[in-house]
């Protein structure tokens, strides 16, 4: 758990520190408090932001915490799982966006930038999602080169 204070102004790091809480994909269970599952890894990821945090003037603290009922690791799995399958979905949907570029070499770009975006989705996902399966299937169906399926679905609906 991380508990943060930070100067309003300048604002610039308080954005930074914002941005990088939510690339890690925190749970905030209220204002300046932000929790993850813990690992070595949260861990140093909050004592970077804590530094950071202090070093704009501000104070900060990284605590070992965790839920005292079922309900709240509930809550926390089902906010964090929903945040991570709406960023999933937003991946197969500009895949299958992407099937239906006519440039093989735009398809082929917009596929590198897809498949770095769930990399750094899958490095904040704490709790398996249907929608990351999902994702990846748009992202094969998108390198095999599969046209948009969307004509055929038309014509067949046609007849």
């Amino acid at each position: 758990m991380l508990v943060y204070r930070i100067p309003r102004e300048p604002s610039t790091p308080r954005i930074a520190v914002w941005r990088k809480l939510r690339k890690y994909g925190v749970f905030q269970l209220a204002d300046g408090v932000v929790v993850l599952p813990a690992s070595p890894r949260t861990r140093e990821q909050f004592d970077w932001v804590a530094e950071e945090v202090v070093e704009a003037g501000g104070q900060a603290e990284v605590w070992t915490a965790a839920p005292t009922t079922q309900e709240q690791r509930d809550r926390m799995r089902t906010k964090l799982s929903a945040d991570r399958g709406t960023e999933y979905d937003e991946i197969t949907a500009a895949a299958e966006a992407a099937r239906s570029l006519p440039d093989p070499a735009g398809r082929a770009k917009k596929l590198t930038q897809l498949r770095r975006r769930l990399r750094e989705i899958d490095k904040r996902t704490f709790f398996p999602t249907a929608q990351r399966d999902s994702a990846e299937a748009a992202l094969r169906e998108l390198a095999a080169g599969r046209p948009d399926a969307a004509p055929e679905r038309a014509r067949t609906e046609a007849r």
